[in-house]
């Protein structure tokens, strides 16, 4: 598989699905976009929410709903032809090496990091904020898949230089509490 088509489809795709979103939905007040996979590699999905729908989050679980992309209320929605291209082209690579552990686990580390590198070049580019001319909250998440905490505080840092960063850190180091 050559990483750098797919790297280039996921951006394009990333983009699309933002702008399609955004444009369905943007008077919510989208505050976040994620790209997300599952533990074997066979999808990457977009996923995004808005203030809107946080104004009827329980207190107690807000910050959960807030920044768990498996909540959001805009999840698998935006340039789905482009998604499913991309899910499709991952399932036929990993049909071809069924039983080997040691490619398995560099090909999901690649594409997991793809996908971390297309959010920081959007963000870096400004693409979220030209578009919103507001902070959006960036994540990269895997489904039935926890990142070690040190793992995941360094992507968050990545991806967002705003007042997300802090609440999500600050949120992070209230866990096993």
């Amino acid at each position: 598989m050559d990483f750098e088509i797919l790297k280039q489809q996921i951006e394009d795709a990333a983009r699309k699905a933002f702008l399609e979103v955004y444009e369905k939905h943007g008077a919510e007040g989208i505050y976040s976009f994620a790209l997300y996979s599952d533990e074997g590699a066979m999808t990457v999905c977009p996923a995004a929410n808005t203030l809107k729908v946080m104004e009827n989050a329980d207190e107690e679980d807000a910050l959960y709903y807030k920044y768990e992309p498996a909540e959001w209320t805009y999840e698998m929605e935006g340039a789905d032809k482009e998604f499913d291209i991309i899910c499709t082209q991952l399932r036929a690579e990993l049909s071809k090496h069924d039983d080997d552990d040691q490619w398995f686990e560099s090909f999901q580390a690649k594409l997991y990091s793809i996908c971390i590198e297309v959010l920081e070049k959007l963000k870096n580019e400004n693409f979220f904020t030209n578009v919103t001319s507001k902070d959006i909250f960036l994540i990269f998440a895997v489904s039935d898949y926890e990142f070690e905490q040190e793992d995941l505080k360094n992507l968050i840092i990545r991806l967002n230089d705003n007042e997300y960063q802090h609440e999500y850190l600050d949120w992070m180091a209230t866990w096993g509490n």
